[in-house]
């Protein structure tokens, strides 16, 4: 019996260690060093779910079960989607990457897989969504992340009975997890095999199986099995960066960090009590309207003011911004998402050099607004409208050759002594964010 225990104690530390040694390949290191210069994303909710317009967690809030959700399917046939004006769309917003949801909680799989009925070429459509999305990001050059939920309400293998949501969906059966774990290998393995590179896998609903967000006790119910899941991902495509939205520090194997609906540091949305990973990129995730999927009642949207703030104090903390939209099931984007993303790129054709493959600014955001640089530059983004001189203390530069305003180069008066910068600059009244830029030896 002594020797049992032993040889399952030598067994148990060497599956740790397997875990915990996790080397990211050569190629997954420049794919984070791209992601973390990217800055900006989009996030793209979308599926059968859009149909009653109340948004992605429909199923689950309706308390519908497995059968009549499952009709939806008959319904989904988004005739006027166009890849090419979707793709089009997030690269004049200067967004850099797309992050799509190909399967959520909902269990409805985007694309054309063969272990699962529940899926796009089952529907009046019968067309591949993640294909043709990969295909026109690889002609237009912007770089494709594939949300995936590890969590589902539907499946009888799922391990249900042990979930905090999915509970009114009518599934009698006793989980199974060996076999959701093969289906989920299965489909991750067609999602990185048939659709060229893809830059990372997105995944989401670890929290289903683990207390709520701010409990003293977060550990799983079940065992997810990581390294095998992680480790086929980066077997099969070793750049493919890996992030988890389970709202804890990073696990083993894991690429990325990201914060759901907070900035890193922050938990005004109490999803966030981890603190932010100083090895990782992070990526902070957000919505222009109040909902992730499309919401007929949702009529609020931030201006476009606020998400160039969102977007500016993300990078002043070493984060990308990944910004939601939620088609309509006919597969139009609503014009209050294309406007705002337009303006967005309008403001980013200006001030991309403050954002894009900047790194955290010396101080954290402040009252009148936050920092960001280069190796060469500070960009001083005065986002508050009305601060005319700013004094900052301790300022970690040497000597500052100039500074003026990024948007017409016009000089701006300053002083640098004994660590002490003070900066005088006209009142901004009329633009969402004022960047004067130094010029740093």
């Amino acid at each position: 019996m002594k020797k049992l225990v032993i040889i399952g104690l030598v067994l148990l530390f060497n599956m740790q260690l397997k875990a915990q040694d996790y080397v990211p390949a050569a190629s997954n290191l420049k794919q984070r060093a791209w992601f973390a210069d990217a800055r900006f994303g989009l996030f793209i909710h979308w599926g059968p779910f859009s149909i009653p317009g109340s948004g992605e967690w429909v199923m689950n809030e309706r308390k519908l079960t497995v059968h009549n959700y499952t009709n939806l399917k008959d319904f989904f046939n988004p005739v006027e989607f166009n890849a090419a004006q979707w793709v089009s769309m997030a690269k004049n917003a200067g967004m850099k990457y797309i992050t799509l949801i190909t399967r959520h909680h909902d269990g409805f799989s985007m694309w054309d897989t063969k272990y699962s009925d529940f899926n796009i070429m089952n529907t009046p459509y019968k067309k591949d969504i993640v294909k043709m999305m990969a295909d026109e990001c690889h002609k237009q050059g912007i770089q494709l992340y594939l949300y995936y939920s590890l969590l589902d309400w539907r499946r009888e293998d799922y391990p249900h009975e042990t979930g905090r949501t999915g509970q009114s969906s009518g599934r009698t059966g006793k989980g199974d997890y060996a076999s959701y774990l093969q289906f989920m290998k299965n489909q991750l393995t067609e999602l990185l095999t048939n659709y060229g590179e893809i830059g990372g896998i997105w995944f989401d609903g670890h929290w289903d199986q683990t207390e709520p967000e701010g409990s003293k006790d977060r550990t799983s119910r079940i065992d997810w099995k990581y390294n095998e899941i992680y480790g086929l991902i980066h077997k099969l495509q070793p750049q493919c960066m890996i992030g988890n939205n389970h709202h804890l520090t990073p696990f083993a194997g894991e690429d990325f960090q990201m914060f759901e609906r907070d900035l890193p540091g922050e938990n005004k949305s109490g999803l966030s009590f981890q603190k932010a990973s100083e090895q990782l990129p992070l990526e902070t995730c957000e919505t222009i309207s109040n909902s992730w999927g499309y919401n007929l009642s949702d009529t609020y949207y931030k201006s476009n003011k606020e998400l160039v703030h969102m977007l500016v104090k993300a990078a002043s903390l070493g984060s990308n911004l990944l910004l939601n939209i939620g088609p309509m099931p006919s597969g139009k984007i609503q014009p209050e998402f294309q406007d705002r993303l337009a303006g967005l790129g309008d403001w980013l054709k200006v001030y991309g050099e403050s954002i894009y493959g900047t790194k955290t600014g010396f101080i954290k955001p402040q009252a009148w607004g936050s920092i960001t640089q280069s190796d060469k530059k500070v960009y001083i983004h005065i986002l508050d409208g009305k601060t005319t001189t700013l004094d900052l203390e301790n300022v970690p530069l040497k000597t500052i050759k100039k500074a003026y305003l990024l948007k017409d180069k016009s000089a701006v008066n300053f002083t640098l002594k004994k660590s002490k910068l003070t900066i005088t600059a006209a009142a901004n009244t009329t633009e969402p964010d004022q960047v004067i830029v130094l010029e740093i030896g």
